[in-house]
């Protein structure tokens, strides 16, 4: 093939082959042309055996290369609306052929560099720079979601503005340059919102309390914050916020602001929306005076203030009453009483409300005289009396007279004790009130306490053969009924006589009292007496149980009475007594006959000495036990136990225990034997006759005896028993 080469390869032999490697045909471009400003793209008719192509552009200054795989193949990295020539080369693995013909092409112009902004709510401004070789330029403009039209503009200068648009949208605007061909450029393409319309629909909410505005509007399309603007004459004040609410504080009273309110987005703000006047309340009115001419009428003046429209007076008394006055002149008139401290305040209005609060004056008149002076306590020697506050007094003086002696107290409290009287004494009491504004009030009128009764002295407290209390007291009263108590830990017991003594009935045993004597007339209490000491009989103890320990010692226990110290338990009888004496609560008795009966006593005793005597029901003591035990052989295995009954009639138990068991028999009423059968031999038994109590109590106290019962034989394998006596 034309243009081949060779290349000779030494085989093994020595033989030497040539073999004629053949390069690649040379490519011919089809076209060549640009749709960017930095490449243009060729299209070439395939090679065969070509396996890549290298594209080569030249501007006279720079030469750029591109491998590409096949047709069609661009060429980056070039000028904007520059002339390139292009040519192709195809690869394969025998080396690249020749560069083809070259062909011509022109890049398309650079896109434009866009400025933009929104100069107001319905108008983008679009702005770039000259690109090189335009001569025009088109520049289109859309909604950025896609609803709506394409707005397109064509133009050779180098800003174009759009009007018409809605406010607060986002546009999407796209932008190229075209030559003297016509051939369009690359586009360029930007977003820009317009700025919001001005907020709507103003509401304006004024606080007069805490001198603030709340402000609210409509939402604008697209607005990101909002501002609100209050100018005064001489403070400007803002408030702002992303939501169609905002609150300005610290607005000034007596002040006329001009408010405004304006929307802004990343594309600016809006035109200031219509401008509203906010008045704020008056300021508190000045230069208040205050008199009182003639007494009994209180006069309130001040001074004008800007914004004012009337003004209210309001006079609160110190016990809560409040009295005001409306006007639109600059002073008030109001009735006054003595003894009161008034508060006075006083407020301009006008269409935003009250004005804030001023000072607050105060104003007293002279002290009223207390006129609910009410004994609180009144004692034998002692007066305390208390009366309601009197408006305006800072001093009570307190004055008591017996016609010769003169007993008083100073004090700023309400109250006052007037000690070292004399008992069922009348005083006349009065009491003045002063201030150190006003002076005293001498006019106050007096009133009459008598004091209480003197105390009375006991002087005996005695018993009777009844157990009732008989008190006698000394007393120098008039006209007294006098009350004595008893009081202990059981109660309070009472008696009460006009007299010179009382009796009293039903203390409780056991117990310690303290007597007292009181004496009591309209005037009140006296004092109690001097206690006097008194201790009543204890108490009988209760729950007394009378346990038979052996046939002739008994148990007796019983639970201690109150105030007992030592108790004597006596039991009697036909055949003599047994006592005991002690300090617990049982005492073991002996001597005791078996099978008669018994008058249980008891007496408690305090340490005092103190005595009661105390009676319980009979006892009757355990049957005697039996005598004369003895077995008898009763058949092939039983026997019989035979004993001698004692004094008294009794029922009786027999027992026999074993290492075999336990045999019991229970003879019929009026025997003194029974029978065990089946009884087995060859073992040693513990015979025991005991009486039985009418309770069914069985008495273990009876002597036992010990018999061995042993096997002699054989009889259907059951031995012979014989027994005898062991113990």
């Amino acid at each position: 093939m034309a243009g081949g080469r060779e290349t000779c390869l030494p085989l093994i032999g020595f033989i030497l082959i040539c073999l004629k490697m053949v390069t690649p045909e040379i490519p011919t471009i089809d076209q060549a042309y640009s749709k960017l400003s930095n490449s243009i793209t060729v299209e070439w008719a395939t090679v065969p055996g070509a396996t890549s192509y290298l594209l080569t552009a030249e501007d006279g200054d720079t030469v750029i290369e591109t491998m590409v795989a096949n047709s069609p193949g661009t060429v980056t990295g070039l000028k904007a609306a520059t002339l390139y020539e292009i040519t192709i080369r195809s690869i394969s693995a025998a080396g690249r052929s020749q560069a083809s013909p070259p062909k011509q092409a022109k890049t398309v112009l650079a896109a434009p560099i866009l400025e933009v902004s929104s100069p107001s709510s319905d108008s983008i401004l679009v702005q770039w720079e000259a690109v090189y070789m335009a001569i025009g330029f088109s520049v289109s403009i859309m909604r950025a979601n896609g609803l709506g039209s394409i707005w397109k503009e064509n133009t050779t200068n180098t800003s174009l503005t759009f009007t018409s648009l809605e406010a607060g949208t986002l546009y999407t605007i796209k932008a190229y340059a075209w030559n003297a061909n016509r051939i369009p450029g690359d586009d360029s393409t930007c977003n820009q919102r317009t700025s919001p319309r001005a907020p709507a629909n103003i509401q304006v909410s004024f606080d007069s309390g805490a001198l603030k505005a709340s402000f609210s509007w409509a939402l604008a399309e697209g607005a990101f914050n909002y501002t609100v603007m209050a100018l005064s004459d001489s403070s400007e004040l803002t408030c702002s916020t992303t939501f169609s609410s905002c609150t300005i504080s610290s607005l000034q009273c007596g002040t006329e602001y001009l408010i405004s309110v304006l929307a802004s987005n990343d594309a600016g703000s809006s035109k200031s929306s219509s401008a509203m006047t906010l008045k704020t309340v008056a300021c508190a009115p000045g230069r208040v005076t205050i008199q009182e001419d003639p007494p009994g009428h209180l006069s309130v003046a001040w001074s004008n203030v800007d914004l004012g429209d009337y003004y209210v007076v309001f006079v609160k008394s110190d016990d809560g009453l409040e009295v005001h006055c409306n006007t639109s002149l600059t002073q008030c008139n109001f009735l006054s009483e003595c003894g009161f401290t008034y508060f006075i305040s006083v407020f301009a209005y006008n269409k935003a409300g009250q004005s804030p609060l001023g000072d607050i004056f105060n104003y007293t008149t002279a002290p009223c005289c207390p006129s609910d002076i009410n004994p609180v306590l009144v004692s034998s020697d002692r007066v305390e009396i208390v009366w309601s506050p009197v408006r305006g007094a800072e001093l009570y003086e307190t004055k008591a007279v017996d016609g010769y002696n003169v007993v008083e107290c100073n004090d700023t409290t309400p109250a006052c004790t007037l000690s070292a009287l004399e008992c069922d004494t009348k005083y006349n009491i009065t009491v003045y009130s002063f201030s150190e504004v006003r002076g005293s009030n001498m006019s106050c009128t007096p009133q009459f306490i008598t004091t209480a009764p003197c105390s009375p002295e006991i002087k005996n407290v005695s018993r009777d053969a009844f157990s009732m209390i008989n008190v006698h007291w000394r007393s120098t009263n008039d006209d007294a009924t006098y009350t004595v108590t008893a009081q202990g830990e059981k109660g309070l017991y009472q008696c009460s006589s006009t007299g010179e003594s009382c009796t009293m009935r039903g203390l409780p045993c056991g117990s310690v009292f303290s007597v007292t004597a009181v004496a009591e007339t309209q005037a009140g209490r006296s004092l109690p007496s001097y206690s006097v000491p008194l201790e009543t009989v204890p108490c009988c103890p209760t729950g007394l149980t009378v346990t038979q320990i052996t046939q002739s010692v008994i148990n007796v226990s019983w639970t201690i009475g109150r105030v007992a110290q030592t108790h004597v338990a006596v039991l009697e009888s036909h055949t003599g007594q047994s006592k005991c004496h002690t300090h617990q609560n049982h005492c073991l008795l002996g001597c005791i006959t078996c099978g008669i009966n018994y008058t249980v006593t008891l007496k408690a005793i305090s340490a005092t000495g103190l005595a009661a005597d105390c009676s319980y029901q009979s006892y009757f003591s355990g049957a005697c036990c039996p005598l004369g035990v003895k077995l008898y052989r009763l058949g092939p295995n039983g026997i019989r136990i035979y004993w001698q009954a004692s004094r008294g009639s009794a029922n009786y138990s027999t027992d026999l225990y074993g290492s075999k068991g336990i045999f019991t028999c229970t003879p019929s009423a009026g025997l003194s034997f029974c029978d065990v059968t089946e009884i087995p031999c060859g073992d040693v038994y513990t015979v025991m006759v005991s009486p039985v109590a009418e309770t069914g109590l069985k008495l273990t106290f009876c002597p036992k005896k010990i018999y061995s019962v042993t096997c002699s034989g054989s009889t259907l394998g059951m031995g012979k028993s014989f027994f005898s006596w062991i113990k």
